[in-house]
């Protein structure tokens, strides 16, 4: 697999997955991208914000530092802007998709179930890693 970052005729950009480069160019020429904002095909590869090359140890290292230091900042932002509703995510999120409820930033725990059904009722969700102390963090 491969990611390219993408770009529309609207200057919309995103992440496309693709198996190989010849599938970008295939789906890319049949008219089978399109931006997810807006639904343009005018589509175009464009520079990458960051890339992470195999090779030494340091450098590893470095890109597992930043990528934890990502996760933790995403950590931080949930904790800080988001209604800990804790086991209760299932049932908050639930009504406020039915409108029993009005809609806001939910995090909480889920089980395996209840996310389940969560999507089965088309309940958009998204799990992010916790982070429960700064001890470790590198910056």
């Amino acid at each position: 697999m491969i990611a390219f970052d993408l770009k529309c005729g609207n200057g919309h950009v995103f992440e496309g997955w693709f198996e190989d480069g010849a599938a970008f160019e295939k789906q890319l020429e049949e008219g089978m991208i399109s931006c997810p904002v807006c639904s343009d095909i005018s589509i175009e590869k464009t520079l990458s914000a960051f890339s992470i090359k195999s090779g030494s140890a340091r450098a590893k290292k470095d890109a597992r530092i930043g990528m934890e230091r990502i996760a933790r900042h995403l950590s931080d932002f949930v904790k800080e802007n988001f209604d800990d509703v804790g086991c209760d995510f299932a049932g908050e999120a639930l009504k406020m998709h039915y409108g029993a409820a009005e809609p806001r930033s939910i995090r909480g725990t889920s089980t395996a179930e209840e996310e389940e059904n969560l999507k089965k009722e088309g309940v958009p969700f998204l799990k992010t890693p916790v982070f429960h102390s700064r001890d470790s963090d590198t910056e």
